[in-house]
């Protein structure tokens, strides 16, 4: 039997000619193209060092926007990301309407209005399912890091086969979303200041009031910060129900196949779906979702009133 090396990343663009890309080929080609011709054109009128004064600097460009890589994307790529960056708008909002015109009479500047936020999300069951509309169902499964570097290498080797047979087991694509979340101190602290004066021995009382002290200036002090690993799980489909049964289905399965890699995974609820998604849309801002935060279709009660009964 013979065997086959195939490479590790099977969405590795096909190389055409020296060791470069299509795409390459072309990024590379059309200045030089057009260096050419226009040497062709006026390479009688003007001399040859000012020529190779523009043709070096274009040419080094081209070079540099096909082979220079940054975080894996090439330098033409990430400059078009930049230009979208750039043009995109800053500010939005999930319900952007027009809003009324300002009277003429008035003598006032109105700040532009925030664009338009076109979520996928629809809605998102307090099971954790969130409806994506045209685009199906998708469940979020939390998943729990492993020490690696602490085990053994039969141990390793074990957690690698364990990873490797649930990549193996895939027929559809998943996500893993690795994120650093904020961790807030203040209801630890407030805690151990309540539970200080109800401690038997004042040395307790002591310790505690000491530990919290610490805690308060360890978050003032520094950006606390914890990994979070996600595991986003997509049904496609036009039935609804279907779908977001098959996503549980495969988030379950997910979750038996992560213990074999010493992963303790499960299905985030719908109220934790919504905090990691409100979270996510600013991950730059030092705002935390407030806990037991209320979904977008959850009905909110209150105790009945005298007059009501």
């Amino acid at each position: 039997m013979s065997r086959v090396r195939m490479p590790a990343d099977v969405e590795r663009e096909d190389k055409i000619l020296a060791g470069l890309t299509a795409r390459q080929l072309v990024i590379i080609a059309s200045p030089g193209l057009c260096l050419w011709l226009l040497y062709q054109a006026v390479g009688h009128l003007v001399p040859p060092l000012v020529l190779m004064a523009v043709a070096v600097p274009v040419m080094g460009a081209a070079v540099a926007a096909a082979l220079v890589q940054r975080d894996g994307l090439s330098l033409d790529r990430l400059a078009l990301a930049a230009l979208r960056f750039l043009r995109s708008a800053k500010r939005r909002a999930t319900d952007a309407g027009s809003a009324a015109p300002v009277p003429s009479w008035v003598d006032a500047r109105t700040p532009p209005l925030p664009s338009p936020l076109n979520l996928p999300v629809r809605s998102i069951s307090d099971e954790g399912v969130a409806d994506l509309a045209e685009h199906g169902c998708a469940v979020l499964v939390s998943c729990s890091t492993v020490s690696f570097a602490l085990r053994t290498p039969s141990e390793q080797a074990g957690l690698v086969n364990g990873f490797a047979s649930y990549l193996n087991s895939l027929n559809t694509p998943v996500q893993l979303v690795v994120r650093a979340e904020s961790i807030r101190l203040d209801p630890l602290v407030d805690a151990l200041d309540q539970t200080a004066p109800q401690l038997p021995h004042m040395a307790l009382e002591r310790a505690a009031r000491d530990h919290a002290d610490f805690l308060a200036g360890l978050a003032q002090s520094r950006d606390l910060l914890r990994r979070q690993i996600v595991l986003v799980v997509r049904e496609g489909g036009g039935n609804a129900a279907h779908a977001a049964t098959t996503a549980r289905r495969r988030a379950e399965d997910a979750i038996r196949a992560l213990a074999a890699a010493g992963s303790r995974a499960r299905v985030l609820t719908g109220p934790e779906v919504f905090a990691v998604l409100t979270s996510a849309t600013d991950p730059s801002s030092r705002h935390v979702p407030p806990e037991g935060l209320a979904g977008p279709d959850a009905v909110i009660t209150g105790p009945a009133t005298d007059q009501e009964k």
